[in-house]
Order: C-alpha cells, then sequence, then structure tokens
C-alpha cells in the first residue's frame, strides 16, 4: 500500500532514507479543448505537486529517476514527448532534471501501440459479439504485457537507495516490486479536478438531452405528413 504522505513529518523519518522509494504523482491528462477554468484547476494541480515532491527531497533526499506513461523515450528525447503532449508535468520534471534525475523510458513503444490500437478498434463500437469478445481479450491481453513491462523496468532501473518519480493514471493496476517503498503525491487540487470533471459531464450530457429532445419535438409526426 503506497504511503500517506503526512507520515513521514514524524520523527521517525530516517528510517525511510534507506532502500528504494517511488514518488507516485497521479497524471490528470491535459484538456485544452475544455473551459480556461479547468486549465486554472490543471496548473494548481502540477504546482502543488512541485511542492508536496519539495517537502519529501527536503526530508528523503534527492530525485534520481524519473518515469513518465505514455512515454517510451528517455532524456531529452522523452521530455520533447511531453512537450508535444502539453503536459503540465513537464516543468516538475524539468526542474529534477536540472538537479540531477535521469528522465528514464518506462514504457515499450511497441506494447503502446498495440494497447492504443486495440483501444481504438473498441472505440468504434463493433457489433458482433463475437467480435467484440476476441478485440477486447487483444486489448487486455496487450494490457498485462505492459503492466509486466512496467513493472520489470522499475525493478531494474531503480537501484539500491534511490529515489524515483513516476507519474502514471491512478488505477493503473502496476505491480510495484515489493522492496520499493512507494509514497502518493495526492494534491489537494485533484479532489476538486475530479469533481469538476464530473459536474462538466454531467452538464454535457443534459445539453445533449435537450437538444435531441428539441429536435424531436421539431420533426413531423406521420400523421401530421
Amino acid at each position: 500500500m503506497p504511503e500517506e504522505l503526512g507520515k513521514i513529518e514524524k520523527p521517525s523519518v530516517e528510517e525511510f532514507k534507506a532502500g528504494r522509494k517511488l514518488f507516485f504523482i497521479p497524471f490528470i491528462f491535459p484538456s485544452p479543448d475544455l473551459p480556461q477554468e479547468f486549465q486554472e484547476k490543471y496548473d494548481r494541480y502540477w504546482e502543488q505537486a512541485e511542492s508536496q515532491i519539495e517537502n519529501l527531497v527536503a526530508k528523503l533526499g534527492q530525485v534520481n529517476r524519473i518515469f513518465h506513461e505514455l512515454v517510451p523515450e528517455k532524456g531529452e528525447e522523452a521530455a520533447l514527448t511531453l512537450s508535444t503532449m502539453k503536459a503540465g508535468s513537464l516543468r516538475l520534471i524539468r526542474k529534477r532534471m536540472e538537479l540531477g534525475a535521469t528522465f528514464e523510458a518506462v514504457e515499450n513503444g511497441d506494447i503502446l501501440s498495440e494497447i492504443m490500437d486495440w483501444g481504438r478498434c473498441l472505440s468504434v463500437g463493433l457489433q458482433n459479439k463475437e467480435v467484440f469478445s476476441k478485440v477486447y481479450g487483444f486489448y487486455n491481453e496487450a494490457g498485462r504485457k505492459r503492466q509486466e513491462y512496467i513493472s520489470n523496468q522499475l525493478n531494474a532501473t531503480l537501484k539500491e537507495n534511490e529515489i524515483a518519480i513516476l507519474i502514471m493514471s491512478e488505477g493503473h493496476h502496476i505491480q510495484f516490486p515489493s522492496d520499493i517503498r512507494v509514497f502518493y503525491i495526492s494534491p489537494p487540487a485533484l479532489d476538486d479536478i475530479k469533481r469538476w470533471l464530473r459536474d462538466y459531464e454531467e452538464k454535457a450530457k443534459q445539453a445533449e438531452a435537450r437538444e435531441s429532445a428539441s429536435q424531436s419535438e421539431g420533426k413531423p409526426s406521420e400523421t401530421n405528413k
């Protein structure tokens, strides 16, 4: 289970310094098409995440390695990929790189493209149950391979007594090596973003329902033709 961030405030912080450590930051995808209100919350989220990382670094030591989902490259090439994505995590990562952290590749490009392609197949709305079952099975298998690969990469790359940052979506199902102590970074803005997105999606559905109803009312009935 991830360690609660507040626990390191106790005097026994020294016991956390030995061994491999992972600072897990939930990845919030950039959404430039959403209103400015979301962007403000999005920027605040990454500012708060950076502040919490600073607090951990002050107690446990500097970050040695950085891992980021959806990025199969490493070093400057990986940073360029995040820049293209317009990911809010880039500034935090740039700062850690300037302080000596290495941006490592945690994804396999072939596995990543495979799971994305199967996901696209599912998104078109398959009608045949047998076809859907097969495609869904391929999608799950690609997901399993991805989880296993990421776990192996973390284990092979993070050395004894090193500290890493992993930025990845919640609900990832990655099995972290048992000797890696995981610290879950949870900025206050995270819950705010989740609530805002739920409300935004609900309002969008209601607007769509009203539009659909309005169009139905405007159509001539069969008896009036």
